[in-house]
């Protein structure tokens, strides 16, 4: 989990004197510029991060700097990690004492320290998007909206994009509502806003806004973390918002020692909030900016760069460069022409067991790619039925269960027990007595005496409710009260969290109930006690508040396990900074990728193709495009359109491989030998067979004349392979056939389109 400091490295670490000679011309230039503002665009895979780590070397060891007065920021915790790591090897304990994380875990830390400041206690809770949603479903259950109709995902994503452009709820109010839903949104907001501060939490976009609101309303605190942070170093800056611009802005103005790298080409998360005009203004808003382009490319091959070279050139909003590799000319890349998505998912399965065999990957060395979630579930069934370990990135999170999120519920509760989301998550959980009616009772004697529902709790005896349900709430309350103050005496996390599944009885509710369904759930909240105790070994001074933080804060690359021997399956944008010596980016169809206009939007198709082009740099050696010509979609197959993309690809660097004929002896006692008929019969909807007759029954019968597909007829198909027809529907060209295939099972194909052959 994420450190904020280095831990101090032993006597024997290495220690290296002139480490800039290792790097080339540009890399030296860039890590060996202290004064000044500078601006690094780093291309696809040429050591960026090499560079940032160099540079915050460089500075502590020519002594330009102190470690606290460095401040490095990023966008995962892997990559900090991965850099505090390097620069340890680099200069051993000098490195001790830097400020190195993501930006949400750097300003929460500092809002931990000056929370008081703003009207907030330092034990504050963060909450996640889901903790969000359900605070939000609840103001507008309470404005009488119907969470059904007015989504409350919907109200979040508004209210978050409103945060991060630094609009407030009064301003929201006056100058934002267009709509009804706007409206809502404004009444929702402001509502919002008062109770995160009445539960003592903060929400993610907080995390980045109350530092601003911090500097603003107290510059004497400004100016110490301005004299603090001397030098400003940011990763990524391309994917910066309007609130992570203004922050480090603010703190970057007095000394204007501020650091920035990344690549405009790589500009993907405009939907939330991410500002690719930050980065393309930067020498605008620092007039002496130095500019240091990285072109090396050290990451792929020559084909697989001159690809991607060919699709970035096509944007119009960019910063020109060229990339360029020393690495040697590789395969051409090949595109996958495919039937439908299962023959996609299959076709790929048998690509991964070759190439394992003819080049001696392994599995960890594949990365399939997708636009979005949904499409991993066909790769995850192929990857089952022939045997192919896989992990899934951005699936549901171990942090998201129920079962876990109900225990840290618990656990938060000891550190901030106004938390209203986690109280009500957890007061009846597992069942107590206390139903719906008491707590709505409770709700609103909180909304009525503006109180925290935890007030309200402890002095729940001068309440009028049930007499049993003061007696449970009771022992509820003393219950927490209890285990904070075991926390507070000194016991540690794992002892506390211990004695709390065994006094709440969440544990063996789990255990009574056993079922397979409560016996997994089980073993995963054994297994954050596991997690529990590893960071307790792993870290100087455990606490429950800094758990907390670090498990809400963690992103799906860094759930990502590189050494798992398994093929990644994931989504481009959880795939960037990441690099695999094999990958395949499927699903390469118009309105999937690129994604087509979405809820009365623009496509933004600069976006998708700077996408396109981080999926294609993720590939060290191989690379695989695949598109499929029928998809299910909403319960239907429905034909597909190849991406535009794949006609800007320069051709000479692609070869396209259509499907190769399955060869078979047999397929069952019940079909003869495939490829060995005498004659074979395509179908040709231009001469259909006769069409429907009226029989003396309701239903019809079909004439073929000619035509000889029919059920029970044997056909063969190209990928897969000879089969029967069992079911014939529609006239002309929209006939479709239900035909079984022994290798493949039962498909249901487009007559027309599917070029099947009459095995005679």
């Amino acid at each position: 989990m994420q450190q904020f400091t280095l831990q101090p490295e032993s006597s024997k670490s290495p220690k290296k004197q002139n480490f800039l000679n290792e790097l080339n011309e540009q890399q030296r230039k860039a890590a060996g510029h202290v004064q000044g503002p500078l601006l690094i665009i780093a291309g696809a895979g040429s050591g960026k991060t090499r560079v940032l780590t160099y540079r915050i070397a460089h500075l502590l060891q020519q002594q330009h700097a102190l470690p606290q007065n460095i401040l490095a920021l990023t966008f995962t915790n892997k990559a900090a990690r991965e850099m505090q790591l390097r620069i340890q090897n680099l200069i051993g304990d000098k490195a001790t004492g830097l400020w190195m994380g993501t930006f949400h875990s750097i300003f929460s830390k500092i809002l931990r320290f000056e929370a008081e400041k703003i009207g907030f206690k330092s034990s504050f809770s963060i909450y996640d998007s889901s903790d969000s949603e359900n605070a939000i479903k609840l103001i507008l259950k309470e404005l009488n909206f119907d969470p059904k109709e007015i989504r409350p995902r919907t109200i979040q994503y508004k209210i978050s994009d409103a945060k991060n452009q630094l609009i407030k709820p009064e301003m929201y109010k006056e100058r934002f509502v267009q709509s009804t839903l706007d409206d809502i949104t404004a009444r929702v907001y402001e509502i919002y806003v008062v109770r995160l501060k009445q539960n003592n939490a903060m929400d993610f976009d907080d995390l980045l806004i109350k530092p601003i609101e911090l500097f603003e309303e107290h510059p004497d605190i400004l100016e110490k973390y301005q004299d603090r942070f001397k030098y400003i170093l940011i990763d990524e800056y391309q994917d910066t918002n309007n609130a992570q611009y203004t922050v480090t802005q603010m703190l970057a103005k007095k000394y204007k020692n501020i650091c920035v790298v990344g690549d405009d080409a790589q500009s993907i998360y405009s939907f939330r909030g991410a500002d690719i005009s930050n980065i393309l203004n930067f020498k605008k808003d620092y007039e002496n900016a130095v500019e240091v382009p990285l072109e090396q490319n050290y990451r792929s091959t020559k084909h697989i760069l001159q690809c991607a070279d060919s699709i970035i050139k096509r944007n119009k909003k960019q910063i020109e460069k060229t990339l360029w590799t020393d690495n040697d000319e590789g395969d051409t890349v090949t595109l996958l022409e495919n039937f439908d998505e299962r023959d996609e998912a299959n076709r790929i399965a048998n690509y991964i067991q070759d190439l394992n065999l003819r080049h001696g990957y392994k599995n960890n060395n594949f990365a399939i790619l997708y636009r979005t979630n949904y499409q991993s579930r066909v790769f995850e069934e192929a990857f089952r039925r022939k045997n192919i370990a896989y992990q899934l990135v951005g699936g549901l999170s171990f942090y998201q269960r129920k079962e876990i999120k109900d225990v840290v519920a618990y656990l938060t509760l000891l550190v901030n027990p106004e938390d209203e989301q986690a109280l009500l998550r957890i007061i009846n959980e597992p069942s107590r007595g206390i139903g719906n009616k008491t707590l709505n009772d409770l709700l609103k004697r909180s909304r009525n005496a503006g109180e925290s529902v935890w007030s309200i709790l402890q002095n729940v005896e001068s309440a009028d409710l049930y007499k049993p349900a003061k007696a449970r709430i009771g022992e509820f309350v003393l219950m927490i009260k209890n285990l904070r103050d075991m926390l507070e005496s000194g016991a540690t996390i794992l002892d506390v969290t211990k004695k709390l599944l065994e006094k709440s009885g969440y544990l063996k509710s789990l255990v009574e109930e056993n079922s397979a369904q409560s016996l997994t759930r089980r073993d995963n909240v054994l297994e954050l006690q596991n997690a529990i105790a590893y960071y307790q070994q792993n870290t100087k001074k455990p606490k429950l508040a800094n758990f907390l933080q670090e498990i809400t804060l963690i992103t799906d690359t860094d759930k990502y396990d590189e050494d798992k021997p398994a093929v990644t399956l994931m989504t481009v944008h959880a795939s960037k900074g990441l690099e695999f010596p094999v990958v395949f980016i499927v699903g390469l169809e118009e309105n999937l990728f690129p994604m087509g206009p979405r809820e009365g939007e623009e496509a933004n198709y600069e976006e998708e193709r700077r996408l396109f082009y981080v999926a294609i740099t993720r590939a060290e050696k191989h690379l695989y495009f695949s598109f499929s010509k029928l998809r299910y979609k909403y319960g239907e197959e429905q034909r597909q359109a190849r991406s535009r993309f794949l006609d800007e690809v320069d051709a000479g660097v692609v070869r396209t491989e259509t499907g190769a004929t399955i060869h078979q002896k047999s397929i069952d006692t019940d079909f003869d030998t495939a490829g060995n008929s005498d004659t074979e019969i395509e179908y040709d909807w231009r001469t259909p067979a006769k069409t429907k007759k009226p029989s003396s029954s309701v239903t019809y019968e079909y004439e073929y004349d000619d035509d000889p597909f029919r059920p029970g007829v044997q056909v063969l198909h190209s990928t897969f392979g000879p089969g029967k027809i069992l079911q014939r529907n529609g006239s002309g060209k929209d006939v479709r056939v239900v035909v079984f295939f022994k290798s493949r099972g039962q498909k249901t194909l487009m007559l027309r389109s599917a070029k099947l052959r009459v095995i005679n």
